[in-house]
């Protein structure tokens, strides 16, 4: 699972990349601006008269895959999440401190087995 999301994170940041590549070339209303700084010529020579219709359209396909992939990264981040707590929530083994040395002179009784009492079979 670790693979799919990290492979989704790389799609999505290479999806945000064109989408502000893609918006930054796009025009102004007053013709101004960023979208002529950034090759406002070379998309009218590759694009024909048409440009402001392609980059409108690849900005709303990019910005379509962006919201559907952070989303599906949501949705594994919380899937992923959820089974990783259910691994984990086993108790855990827990050693028995040892016997503490007894100081000179003092003698500690002998450990001794616990059984249990064997139960009444004639209780109602």
């Amino acid at each position: 699972m670790n693979i799919v999301i990290n492979v989704l994170t790389f799609i999505l940041v290479l999806t945000s990349l064109f989408l502000v590549l893609v918006v930054l070339m796009q025009r102004a209303k007053t013709d101004g601006g960023m979208g002529a700084a950034m090759a406002g010529g070379a998309t009218e020579s590759a694009f024909g008269a048409e440009t402001s219709n392609v980059l409108t359209g690849a900005t709303i396909k990019a910005a379509i895959v962006f919201f559907v992939l952070s989303f599906v990264l949501f949705l594994a981040n919380i899937y992923q999440s959820k089974h990783h707590e259910a691994a984990d929530s086993k108790l855990p083994t827990i050693i028995a401190p040892a016997i503490p040395a007894a100081a000179p002179g003092l003698s500690l009784p002998a450990p001794q087995p616990v059984t249990p009492k064997p139960a009444d079979a004639k209780k109602p």
